[in-house]
């Protein structure tokens, strides 16, 4: 017995000196299963929806098709029982991974941003916590490493009217900006100091390639010629069926949020359906880091070898102006300034659609610009049909000071077929110092503002 355990004790000491003598572990390669040729960043369960049958092309040609939904969508409907909220969430949830599934997608992520039912980009930032959010999409791209990141168009359109929409595409745009930096959450990139590591996660930089968006807008006139578009009505060779059924049967998981229109999808010939589907796919090109045509082919341009992160230089000093709209208006005139994006599309007139009968909140800036004292008074002109409920009419400001200010409003309850247009003015000294004008198209229903 007692030479049995001095064996065991020779062992015991023996085997740390052996693991010195061998030298450190080599390091691995990043894990290539979750490596990503598209990484789609949307914010719901069915928002894939808009560019399914594109992926299901891309998936034949055996392009890596990985998807990362920044909420569960746990604040939508439900036309299957009566769970709602987190419960509701886990059922989306499933229905997008059986619906992803069915086109070849495995790989399919969830942060934890909680779904926010607004038009404003602003609120879904704020309440998905930005900043938190933000590193968690750079994490992805930093674990994925996509050659390309394909998301919602970061800007306000009737139609694409949808917060959530919009900050995924906010962020999915400065994670392309950053993830490539190594200042940028450093803790990412550190190795790993312990075996049981919960801190530094051993991730590279990495600089995606190009960036491209979607947008299920009213008018999609506008986005023509932004980008590549793709035709869905092509056979796939690995399912024999046209693209754009293949798009619709994954859709058909989506139960939750459209069962009465997906069982009526049922009942219509395939002719019906494919007036339903067969719309081609139109991408918005956003920016490369490699050589492109604007409207060529997703990949044109893309080879094997990683991109070095070049940090972008500063944008051109924008002018500040009098009066100007504010809210997710004039966020987003900023935001594309700094992302240089100021290609995008948008709106000629700022936009919006609201319920007819609700309240309408126009978000202003006011600022001095001169070097004196000044008054400013307010004038505000909205349809007869309209009115004008809350302002503040005059405004003193010293120089360079600048107040927020916000004018309130009551739509009518009638049946308005034209496009309304709301105009604000500020004047001082008898001159006009700016106008700002609001198309507002009034509908049924929809989201708040």
């Amino acid at each position: 017995m007692k030479i049995r355990s001095r064996c065991w004790l020779v062992v015991l000491f023996a085997a740390p000196l052996l693991a010195r003598a061998a030298g450190p572990a080599p390091a691995l390669p990043p894990d290539n299963r979750f490596k990503a040729d598209i990484l789609l960043v949307v914010a719901h369960p069915d928002d894939e929806t808009g560019v399914s049958a594109y992926l299901a092309k891309v998936l034949d040609e055996h392009k890596r098709v990985e998807v990362l939904y920044l909420t569960r969508g746990e604040a939508g409907h439900n036309n299957m029982g009566p769970e709602r909220a987190a419960a509701l969430g886990a059922a989306r949830e499933m229905e997008v991974r059986h619906a992803l599934a069915t086109l070849g997608i495995d790989n399919v992520w969830f942060l934890d941003g909680l779904d926010t039912p607004s038009q404003n980009v602003l609120q879904s930032l704020a309440r998905w916590h930005h900043g938190q959010n933000l590193e968690e999409v750079v994490r992805m791209v930093r674990f994925t490493r996509p050659e390309v990141v394909l998301t919602w168009l970061p800007g306000f359109f009737i139609g694409e009217n949808h917060g959530d929409h919009q900050a995924a595409g906010v962020l999915a745009t400065e994670a392309f900006d950053l993830a490539g930096d190594p200042a940028i959450f450093p803790a990412q990139l550190a190795a790993p100091v312990k075996v049981n590591e919960t801190l530094l996660e051993g991730l590279q930089p990495w600089q995606p390639k190009k960036i491209y968006y979607f947008s299920d807008a009213s008018n999609q006139e506008q986005f023509k010629n932004t980008g590549p578009v793709y035709s869905v009505a092509d056979l796939s060779p690995s399912r024999n069926l046209p693209y754009w059924q293949l798009a619709m049967n994954a859709f058909s998981f989506h139960l939750t949020q459209y069962r009465t229109y997906i069982e009526g999808l049922g009942r219509k010939s395939a002719a019906e359906q494919q007036s339903d589907w067969g719309d081609p796919v139109q991408l918005t090109f956003g920016k490369s880091k490699v050589e492109i045509s604007r409207t060529g082919d997703v990949f044109e341009g893309i080879g094997t070898v990683p991109v070095a992160f070049v940090p972008p230089a500063p944008p051109a000093v924008a002018p500040l102006h009098p009066f100007e709209l504010a809210g997710p208006w004039g966020f987003y005139q900023v935001f594309h300034q700094q992302h240089g994006l100021t290609d995008l599309p948008h709106a000629a007139i700022p936009e919006i659609a609201i319920t007819r009968g609700a309240d309408l909140q126009v978000p202003l800036t006011l600022r001095n610009t001169s070097t004196s004292a000044q008054t400013f008074s307010l004038s505000v002109s909205a349809p007869k049909t309209w009115t004008v409920q809350e302002y503040t009419p005059i405004v003193s400001l010293q120089p360079g000071e600048v107040v927020p200010l916000l004018v309130t409003m009551n739509s009518p309850t009638t049946d308005e077929k034209t496009t309304q247009q709301i105009t604000c003015r500020a004047e001082s000294g008898g001159q006009t110092v700016g106008v700002v004008e609001l198309h507002v198209k009034l509908r049924s229903g929809g989201l708040p503002q």
